[in-house]
This record gives structure tokens, sequence and C-alpha cells, in this order.
């Protein structure tokens, strides 16, 4: 039986980092909401949303990329 070591270590790191982004939306805004109120927890998250909008476009533009380059190495 044999293992597949990348993928393994791939879904490993897309687990951390969904990881990550929960415990910072969950307990960084959870902590806002708790000494600062609703309105301060309301644009914390709207901060956070703003701060992950470059990171995901990046990785949208890199998915794209390695789709179009897949492709074009079958051919």
């Amino acid at each position: 039986m044999s293992r597949d070591l990348r993928k393994y270590a791939r879904q490993t790191n897309f687990r951390l980092v969904i990881g990550f982004i929960l415990v910072l939306f969950i307990i960084g805004d959870g902590l806002i909401y708790i000494f600062y109120g609703r309105a301060a927890a309301i644009t914390g998250f709207l901060c956070l949303l703003a701060a992950f909008l470059p990171v995901i476009l990046i990785l949208v533009g890199l998915w794209v990329l390695d789709r179009i380059v897949r492709r074009n190495n079958q051919e």
C-alpha cells in the first residue's frame, strides 16, 4: 500500500491555513467584541476581510495561471 505524501502535505497545509483563518476571525473578533463592543467587532471584521482581499485575489490569479499551464502541457 503506497502513500501519497505530497497529497498529505497539501491537505495538511490547507487545514492549517483554514484553522488559522478561523481562529483569527473567531477568537480575534470575539475578543474585540468582548472588550470594545459590537460596533468595534463589526469594524474589525470588515478590516479583516479587507486585509484578506489581496491575498485571495493573488491566490485566485495563481490558480488560474496553474490551470492554464497544466492545460497547455497536456497538449
